[in-house]
């Protein structure tokens, strides 16, 4: 099946603490390269018709700003920890222009925490106001938001599921550490991979730099792009002369095409 012309763009490569960190001294805190500024990890997806995020991070409003986003169709959860979830809130910007609810796309674990954490937005009697939103559960089975197919991918987060997500020849991963060789199988053939690379340092639930790297070569995928770092891996000029042919950091604001 032909796939739509896409457009990714970073809205944020950090990890949860986002770079520069909070109180940090280190010199990639302290770095004027634009590229050592990352807001926590998300995307854009678009299509000529149809606009999707993945994720709504604490960064979430001034993402959208940045990014000059007007319209919005829904938003992908990749799981319910807080640097993931935390910006749904601000959706009721959108609701308000479009005069619809939002339609948020996540499995049962991550829509119990959403309800937990914005009980507001879910009450019988609403405030007028609060975010407008229409949950869908997803599962592993492929769906389409407009005329974009998203296939759900399974990875592991020490023992938390956490969705990956393929949108034509694109796959996007974050927050993992493990994928079962099933689950590897949908990634096969895709153009472009993105996958968190944390740190050098090994992690306990995050792939580190080396990690990342023998997985984009295990799996033979011809450009990647690592996010989800932390100030400890390092100064994007630095890290990026090191890395193998096709691999790049990635960074807040870059935007790759998939051309159907």
């Amino acid at each position: 099946m032909n796939h739509p012309s896409l457009k990714v763009t970073f809205l944020g490569s950090g990890t949860s603490s986002g770079v520069p960190m909070i109180a940090c001294p280190c010199p990639v805190c302290h770095s004027s390269d634009e590229k050592d500024k990352r807001l926590r990890s998300s995307i854009l997806v678009e299509s000529e018709t149809t606009r999707l995020v993945v994720d709504t991070t604490p960064d979430f409003r001034c993402q959208m700003l940045r990014a000059s986003v007007t319209r919005l169709d829904a938003v992908l959860f990749t799981h319910p920890h807080k640097d993931h979830i935390a910006g749904l809130d601000d959706i009721r910007a959108f609701n308000y222009f479009s005069g619809k609810p939002m339609d948020v796309y996540a499995n049962e674990m991550t829509q119990e925490v959403i309800i937990r954490e914005f009980p507001y937005a879910f009450t019988d009697f609403r405030y007028p106001g609060v975010p407008e939103i229409r949950l869908n559960t997803m599962t592993t089975e492929p769906f389409w938001v407009g005329d974009i197919e998203v296939i759900p991918v399974q990875v592991w987060h020490l023992k938390m599921p956490v969705l990956a997500f393929r949108f034509g020849h694109f796959t996007y991963i974050t927050d993992a550490n493990r994928i079962e060789e099933s689950e590897k199988k949908k990634i096969l053939g895709s153009d472009v991979l993105v996958l968190n690379a944390l740190r050098r340092e090994k992690h306990i639930s995050h792939f580190n730099l080396d990690q990342a790297i023998s997985l984009v070569q295990e799996l033979q995928i011809p450009k990647a792009y690592f996010t989800h770092i932390s100030h400890q891996l390092g100064k994007h000029v630095d890290v990026q002369a090191e890395l193998p042919d096709g691999m790049e950091l990635a960074y807040d604001g870059l935007e790759i095409r998939d051309d159907g």
